[in-house]
Parts: C-alpha cells; structure tokens; sequence
C-alpha cells in the first residue's frame, strides 16, 4: 500500500494556524497591541481602514527589532517570550506562542518598519502571503510600525464570512478597550477612516476608564479594594442603579490580561443580589493579581480563559471584597433603613456644648389690627358687606323637603362583585377581560381568543414606525425642556449614523456632538421617562449585529424600537385600551406573530372547552 501521509507545505500550514489565530480583523488588531505592549512602548496607535478589512496599522515607539529579529519574527513558533517548557507556568508577557505574525502573514500583504534604539538604521520588510517580497534597510524612528493590508485575500471564502463594517469595527473597539483598559500608564491613539475615535493619554485606571466610556461614568464607580496571599483585588464595580439588560461593561483582568469566566462573574452577581432585579446585569472593571504558578492561561488558543489552581477561594474573595465595597460606601442596605443623613451631627460640631435658643415676644403685635396710610393709628378690620347674603340660597329647595322614595338615594361605593377579572364589562358592544395583566381576552362565537398584549402592541408599533421611516411623516412632540442625554463617543457615533432614521420616527435633535445627545422632540407613542432606555437598547442592538443600509437596517430599528417602546407585562389596560389594541391589531399586515416571529394570539374553541371536563 503507497504512503498517504504528508508533510503539509508551510504557507497552507500557516493558513490553517490563521484559522484559530486570526478570525476577524479583531484578532489582527489584539495581536499586534499586544506585542507593542510586550515592546514596553509607552505610545501606542492604532489606524484602521474599512474596519481592518483594508488596512490594520499599529505604531509604538517600543524596543524595536534588529534586522535578524524583524526576518525571523514572521517565522512559525518563533518567539522570544519563552525558552523552556517551564516558562509556560512564570508567564509576565503577552503573546508566547510565536504563532501570531506567521499566520498573519499567512493570509495578508504585511509590512514591517522597525528599528532599536541603538541602531542607526532600521528595516523595512515586506511579505504577502508568508512570502518575503523584500527586505531593505530605511531610515524609521526608534518603535515598531506593521500595517497589515488585505486580510483574506487569498482566502476568499474566510472574507466572505466577514460580517458588515459597523459590526466588524465594534469588535475591534471591544478589543482596543481591553489592552487600553489593562494597561492605563501607557497612551492609546484609534484612528477610523482618518477619524479621531479614542485619544486616551497616560493616567490611573479610573481616569482611563473615565477617558474611554465617558465622562458620566465617574458619579457610577465604586472602589473596589483588597489584598491577601492568594489574589489581590483592585478595580471598580458600578452603582446598582446603573445596571444594564446587556453585559456590556463588564471586565475581568488577571495579570492585566483580559479574561472571560462564567464562574467569577457569578461570583460579583451574587454579591449584589437583592441590590438589582434578576434580569439586570451589574458593571464591573476588576484587576486581579495571582501567583504566575497558581494559574494556567494556555488553554484556549485566543487565551481569553485561564485555569486557577484554587477556583473556590478565588471566588469567595471576590463575592467578598465586591459586596464590602458595595456596603462600604453605603450601596448596600444597612440595619436602619429609615435612617435619614440629614439629622447626622457634621464633625465639626461633635464636640461643641449645645446653647439654648432665644425667644423674642413683640408684646405689641395685634393680628386684628392694621397700619393707616395716613399714621401710624390703628384702625380694626372692616366689616364686608352683607346685605346680599339671601343671594347665596337662591334655586335651593326649602329645607323641609322630605325625599319620598329612598331608592332614589346614591351612595359612593365601589360595587362588590364575584367577577373573576379585574373589571366587569358586561354592557353593549365588545366585552374583553384581562387576565394576570399579561393577555387579553375576547369571546367569539364559537370559543375565545387569548391576546399576548406586549407582543400584539409590538407587532402595532413596529408597522407603524416602519412605515414612519420608509415614509417619513411621522408626528413629533415638542418638550418643554429639552432632554440631554450623555452617552461615550462612539455610542453618540452610532446614533449619528441613524440620525436620518430617529428623525423619521418622530424624534428631534438639537445636539449631537462628543459625548452629549440634546433631543427637543420625542415621538408621540414614547415617554419622555423612556427615551434613555430605548435609545440604550437601540444602540446595544446595533452593536449586536447592524445590517447595511437599506430596508433591512429600517427593519432592525422598527424590530428594536417597537420592543422598548411597547406596553409591557403588568400593565392594567382599562376597557377603551383593550379594544383599541385589538382593533389596532387586527388592522396590521400580520397580526398574528410579532416582529421577531413570536406567536401573539392563540384560540380556543368550546370544544376545547368541553373536553376539559370530560
């Protein structure tokens, strides 16, 4: 039988570690940070075009390669991170494996600009698909410059799978905030598009964290600190109050290397149970510190998990130290929940002897008594006039009018009834009921029909605002004081991009600039109390998966808007409202499934009926 195993050439083994290395251009961006982190550069910055698609480009004034080390950084398992196998366990650095340049190179024009401190001249190479094109000396500034062009371009099917560029450019941002995050002594610089959209300066982890998300999130954070043998903990977990449906703001570091851990994130959860409702999520920026031998962090190849020696203690410093914190700075709820601050004696006066107050009678006061114009002779009050107080009686029956019939008495009280709903509708015309404040139902003839009332009103809002948009005559609503609103600069990004959209639903901005949103108008179908929360969720949805433009991102911004804006479970809806829901239902296109296709009413006929009591 002939030999069928193979070596596989280099450049298709390259592409196939791209494969686990290099997923989006999100992964080419971590990499290349990472490593002008390991350089200890202290500048950082990072260009990029067409959301990586077309050009990733990190600078950083770091140590810098000589000529040998810039030709054999691009070769497979080449590294100078580690020597041993034991090193894998004392890890203080950031990429180890040597994998990362070599698969990058695998599947994109690369080109490489770097020289030492000491040299005085650098190297300037270029390779496209592992291929060294060339390799030449050049005059360059003391750092590292790679620009990494193309991606997947000889692999058409990987860049097909890509998804849109605001999708793409959110997870390089989601990227860029974790190395920015972890290392706040060091100054980071993203250009988009020849756009400015970070410029962060050195600092300390909370003005970095201030610097990133906005200048609102300071009031949010709560310190969180504490040191033992085993973990140290330092970072900031946010207010309550200030808790998202979405995990968005949520970072664990260890080391100062961004990891993802199921299990430590219940840990802060459980800590602020009672704090927050079930479906809330807490925020949280938490830097952990371990022994380098008490973990291992080469178990996934994107090293975004580690493995910890002592999970269970771990976990219990840190439920411990988040729920002290939260108590610490009275967060938390304490004994005396009546206690008011305002009767709290201020330090300065804890020791000052108390001194009775003093007690001025003006002994020639007289309430009944007024000033004349003319001196200061007092005259008492004028009597009014009332010669016409008859007037007040006039068109009321004489007083000895005895009424005949007592059944023609009224009395105000609520009528006590044995109705199973909420109200008893029994007049002319629809009847509908309630039930649990969740459905609504409505007899026919031959049965009833049972209405999901937050998915009906969702399904009525979402042809509505679609045909607002596609349209573009929506009613706004003038506020009397306009709403500003603070968002971080990418968010107010997203909304600027939609601009045009909000605009046709009904809303109208005023302002729209940095990290402030000025809304003067609201659409008619919204509380002034909601808009925060909708325009929160629309931009997470977008951040989510946004499609291009077009009918298909009108229809996510229908889909979203429709869900934050509609009658929620729990709500009593008098008679008038539930026929109106139900007539506005019954007038859409498709009024039997909501507009992510979830089923909103159901039927049940007196067959059904009658078979439940067989």
């Amino acid at each position: 039988m002939a030999d069928i195993i193979q070596l596989l050439p280099d450049h298709v083994a390259n592409q196939i570690a791209a494969g686990e290395v290099v997923q989006r251009p999100a992964s080419v961006v971590k990499e290349l940070l990472e490593n002008a982190i390991d350089a200890k550069a202290t500048s950082i910055t990072l260009v990029i075009k067409d959301a990586g698609k077309t050009l990733v480009q990190v600078t950083d004034n770091g140590s810098g390669m000589s000529v040998t080390d810039a030709r054999l950084s691009f070769e497979r398992h080449a590294t100078s991170k580690i020597k041993s196998a034991e090193d894998l366990f004392n890890l203080h650095t950031k990429g180890f494996r040597g994998e990362a340049l070599a698969s990058i190179a695998a599947i994109a024009h690369v080109e490489l600009k770097t020289k030492t401190e000491n040299s005085e001249i650098g190297t300037h190479l270029t390779i496209e698909g592992s291929k060294v094109i060339s390799q030449d000396p050049a005059v360059v500034p003391k750092g590292t410059t790679i620009s990494v062009k193309n991606l997947f371009y000889n692999i058409p099917a990987r860049r097909n799978f890509l998804k849109s560029n605001p999708v793409e450019t959110r997870h390089i941002i989601d990227e860029f905030h974790r190395v920015a995050l972890a290392h706040p002594s060091v100054a980071f610089q993203m250009l988009h598009n020849g756009s400015d959209v970070f410029n962060l300066p050195s600092s300390n982890s909370r003005q970095r964290i201030v610097n990133i998300f906005g200048s609102k999130t300071n009031e949010k954070l709560v310190p969180v600190s504490e040191e033992t043998e085993i973990l140290k903990i330092e970072g900031f977990v946010l207010k309550p109050e200030f808790g998202k449906k979405s995990r968005g703001e949520q970072f664990f570091f260890v080391n100062d290397r961004f990891i993802k851990s199921p299990y430590l994130h219940h840990a802060v959860a459980s800590a602020f149970e009672g704090l927050v409702k079930s479906d809330i999520h807490p925020g949280y920026f938490l830097f952990l510190e371990v022994d380098t031998h008490s973990i291992d962090i080469n178990i996934h190849p994107t090293k975004t998990e580690i493995k910890f020696d002592d999970e269970h203690s771990i976990y219990a410093m840190l439920r411990a130290t988040v729920k002290h914190s939260l108590g610490q700075f009275n967060i938390a709820p304490v004994l005396d929940f009546e206690r008011d601050k305002g009767f709290d004696t201020p330090y300065e006066y804890s020791k000052k002897q108390p001194t009775s107050p003093s007690i001025e009678v003006d002994s020639d006061f007289n309430p009944f008594k007024e000033k004349s114009k003319q001196g200061n002779i007092n005259f008492p009050f004028k009597r009014e006039n009332t010669t016409s107080w008859e007037s007040l009686y006039v068109g009321l029956k004489d007083e000895n009018t005895v009424v005949s019939n007592i059944g023609d008495i009224e009395f105000e009280s609520e009528e006590v009834t044995g109705s199973l709903f909420e109200s008893n509708d029994v007049e002319t015309g629809q009847v509908t009921f309630q039930l649990q404040n969740k459905y609504i139902i409505s007899p026919l003839k031959n049965g009833m029909m049972i209405i999901h009332q937050n998915l009906a009103h969702q399904r009525i809002l979402y042809e509505e605002l679609l045909k607002n948009i596609t349209v573009k005559e929506a009613v706004s609503q003038q506020l009397l004081f306009p709403l500003r609103l603070h968002f971080s600069k990418p968010d107010v990004e997203i909304i600027e991009k939609i601009r045009e959209q909000l605009e046709n639903t009904g809303f109208v901005f005023s302002e729209l600039k940095d990290e402030t949103i000025e809304i003067s108008g609201i659409p008619v179908l919204i509380l002034e109390s909601h808009v925060v929360n909708l325009l929160s969720q629309l931009v997470h949805d977008i951040k989510e998966e946004v499609p291009d433009s077009g009918f298909s991102q009108n229809d996510m911004l229908a889909k979203s808007m429709a869900a934050g804006m509609a009658i929620r479970t729990g709500v009593s809806l008098n008679k008038e409202e539930r026929e109106h829901l139900i007539n506005q239902l019954f007038a859409c296109k498709e009024p039997s499934v909501s507009p992510n296709n979830k089923l909103v009413f159901t039927t049940m006929d007196s067959i059904d009926l009658d078979k439940k009591f067989m």
